[in-house]
């Protein structure tokens, strides 16, 4: 999911989500979802940074590896069924403003840490002592060199061939649509053609987007296709989430568990989300340390 303009949206989303409870996504898209800092001294470089564990399981680990690709790899199997099934649609009741049947199928897929890697961004962000800011994540998208995700080549593969169409939801903002198309070309994801890009600025004639909500380009998609599957790392990347509090995203989990494994997918992403602010009240305004202590007190000792 990434910034707010993935993430996860970027920066501006990332206060947005300070005013509007919820907000902030994906990309970083799209990656870490910080407010911009200033010059890392020597001193933050060498401090302990909460994402270095997080980032290394994502480059380092073939658990990793194994968990996108059995992931991917179930969900081409249910391809199949979801399209035989004329009534199946992965999007919730509320944001399906027309009837699926009858429309061609597609699948919605966030991009950053869904379909592209952006584990390099980040283990920059750790090695000098930053956190996530618009222009460094600028840069990374310019360079256009985010690998795809493990097993997300092979299931566009096998969706493209079964004639459903690829839709990429980002956070990422509009003005990156080209780098990121381009990239995710190069990495062997089918672009049908510039309008399968949903990114952050897209207009959606009678819908108000909300910070960095994706509900509107849901909608957006709905109105063209039967959405047979949906693709994330963040629970927003689904559905809307009311109240971004570990209460309010537990309650549409609750909602919609048995969709997960069938009409939803979601990608592991230990790195960034809007899981993080959800513990310090959504105030990315706090100095990192309040931060950190509140996660800390965030911690279960009992069970």
């Amino acid at each position: 999911m990434r910034r707010l303009a993935s993430t996860p949206l970027l920066l501006v989303a990332a206060l947005t989500l300070a005013s509007v409870g919820c907000r902030r996504s994906d990309p970083a898209p799209a990656p870490a979802v910080a407010v911009p800092t200033g010059a890392a001294t020597t001193a933050d470089a060498a401090a302990p940074d909460d994402n270095l564990n997080a980032v290394l399981w994502v480059q380092g680990s073939a658990e990793y590896r194994a968990v996108t690709q059995t992931l991917y790899r179930a969900a081409a199997d249910k391809l199949d069924v979801a399209l035989a099934e004329p009534h199946w649609d992965a999007l919730v009741p509320g944001e399906r403003g027309n009837p699926a049947s009858g429309l061609p199928p597609a699948v919605i897929l966030d991009v950053d840490e869904t379909v592209l890697d952006n584990s390099p961004y980040q283990a920059r962000l750790v090695r000098e002592g930053r956190e996530y800011n618009e222009v460094s994540w600028d840069r990374w998208v310019a360079e256009k060199k985010a690998k795809p995700v493990p097993g997300v080549v092979d299931f566009a593969k096998a969706a493209t061939a079964q004639g459903i169409t690829l839709l990429y939801l980002s956070n990422r903002a509009e003005h990156l649509q080209a780098a990121t198309l381009e990239n995710l070309r190069t990495a062997g994801l089918p672009v049908k053609d510039d309008s399968v890009f949903l990114g952050l600025g897209t207009v959606v004639p009678g819908c108000e987007q909300n910070g960095s909500e994706k509900n509107c380009r849901r909608r957006l998609a709905g109105q063209h296709y039967r959405v047979l599957m949906q693709f994330g790392d963040q629970l927003g990347d689904f559905a809307e989430i009311l109240a971004n509090t570990p209460a309010g995203r537990q309650q549409l989990l609750d909602e919609y568990r048995d969709w997960f494994g069938e009409r939803w997918w979601m990608l592991p992403n230990p790195t960034y989300g809007s899981w993080e602010p959800a513990i310090f009240n959504n105030d990315w305004t706090q100095p990192r340390a309040a931060r950190r202590q509140a996660k800390r007190e965030a911690l279960n000792l009992a069970n």
